[in-house]
């Protein structure tokens, strides 16, 4: 296990790098192949584009690890209230309502530990796996027909003028965005700290819910428990970079991120020799192979909507 110590300097080069893994958009070319996730790529655009963004992402960052020793959730549990938005060329895109409130299904499952496959955790990581104790509720879906054939990840399909849909209250609010992306990523996030205006959660709408089994492995509705992950504040359990560090104190390092079903257990290259979590939702791994959080992973979730958290406008 580890233990996290970051200073303000190391925090900033943290999210400066841009990601070297398997997230380009040329990554998948079929539903078989491997898991692309592009928010770690849309997040070093953003440090780009805005100098100020990585001061409010560090200032999130030291309340987190404060929040995380000194506070706890009172009252009861958060709800966060869901917004989707379908944006569709063709019959298949514009999916239906039963799909769109099955994702919402999974997410509740997904982050109470309700799921099924929670029982099947290893024995080893029993002790750490967690039960969030979030849960979603779907407010509306908006629908919005489209010429465009895909969106790539600039955040087009977050704004009207560009043909999109804007968010609705995003300080209240999770907003998802369900089309088609394109260049083979599942789904992508924005981090705590970005822009109200671009906030919330695109998921590629093959990957949307329990989708067909034409879009296996990733038909079980774990890419959205993955991306809203994302937007909770966690990083991929590698943290982006060879052994990684992915600001959790209770997750295994990863060499890298793993793909399909590691047959447990997973022995890492990362010394000392130890086990590595590839069943985390914060992985790469199938649909079927990904099923649990941490503490760690609750802890950095819940200390947002604490009062002056940075999703603290959902309450509490």
């Amino acid at each position: 296990m580890k233990k996290i110590l970051l200073t303000a300097t190391a925090f900033l080069m943290l999210f400066s790098c841009q990601n070297d893994q398997t997230e380009s958009t040329a990554a998948l070319t079929n539903a078989t192949a491997r898991r692309s996730c592009a928010s770690q790529d849309v997040l070093a655009e953003q440090l780009k584009a805005d100098p100020t963004l990585a001061l409010r992402m560090n200032q999130i960052e030291a309340f987190t690890q404060k929040s995380m020793l000194t506070n706890r959730l009172v009252n009861g549990k958060v709800v966060i209230p869901v917004v989707v938005n379908v944006l569709y060329r063709t019959a298949a895109e514009n999916i239906s309502d039963a799909q769109i409130q099955s994702q919402i299904d999974v997410l509740n499952k997904d982050y109470t530990a309700t799921n099924s496959d929670f029982s099947t955790t290893p024995a080893e990581f029993a002790g750490v796996a967690a039960n969030i104790d979030i849960t979603f509720e779907l407010v509306k879906i908006n629908r919005k027909s489209t010429t465009k054939t895909s969106w790539g990840t600039r955040d087009a399909m977050k704004k009207t003028k560009q043909g999109g849909l804007d968010p609705t209250t995003p300080t209240t609010t999770l907003n998802m965005w369900a089309c088609t992306i394109g260049g083979g990523i599942l789904g992508y996030a924005q981090f705590p700290g970005g822009t109200l205006a671009t906030d919330g959660v695109v998921i590629d709408s093959n990957y949307f819910g329990l989708s067909s089994a034409a879009s296996y492995p990733y038909n079980l509705g774990r890419t959205a428990s993955h991306e809203v992950g994302h937007w909770m504040n966690l990083r991929h359990i590698w943290g982006d970079a060879s052994c990684g560090d992915d600001l959790v104190s209770d997750t295994p390092v990863h060499k890298t991120s793993n793909f399909g079903v590691p047959v447990y257990p997973y022995v890492s290259t990362c010394l000392p020799a130890h086990n590595e979590m590839t069943m985390n939702y914060m992985d790469y791994t199938d649909d079927r192979g990904m099923y649990m959080f941490t503490n760690g992973q609750k802890a950095r979730m819940t200390a947002l909507f604490v009062s002056g958290g940075a999703r603290a406008g959902f309450g509490i």
